[in-house]
């Protein structure tokens, strides 16, 4: 992506992915990353950075375990973003070496609105949803 796309993207901002290796989370109480994108990464301890909303955040990824995991840097991403249980987040892997690897985050939050809520408990998925 170049740096004046990089500008040009706002907070609540959407992308189409690149075609890279990516994974979706819905954030739970406890986290741990996938097993299909652990085959991507080491299996080894490597610097980790998680880049959204034009600001990174530095971590540790923990390859060494049977499933990979992000360090406490993880806490500080989910409290800088007022992250909650039921919101998503994909992580497209845009650099994975021995040296750092690299994830750009798109947040996507789990709270409806009203108007749609209704929709969701109410009616089928063959009743549109019409946004005005």
């Amino acid at each position: 992506m170049s740096n004046s796309r990089k500008a040009e993207i706002k907070e609540d901002e959407f992308w189409p992915l690149s075609g890279k290796p990516y994974f979706s989370v819905v954030l739970s109480q406890s986290q741990s990353l996938p097993v299909k994108i652990g085959r991507a990464l080491p299996s080894s301890s490597v610097p980790l950075i998680l880049s959204c909303c034009g600001k990174n955040w530095d971590m540790v990824y923990l390859g060494e375990r049977s499933q990979g995991k992000l360090n406490s840097g993880w806490k500080t991403f989910v409290h800088d973003n007022n992250l909650k249980v039921g919101d998503a987040c994909v992580f497209e892997l845009m650099e994975s070496g021995s040296d750092v690897i690299r994830f750009r985050v798109q947040i996507l939050r789990g709270d409806f609105p009203p108007e749609l809520e209704e929709r969701v408990n109410g009616e089928t998925s063959n009743t549109p949803i019409v946004l005005d």
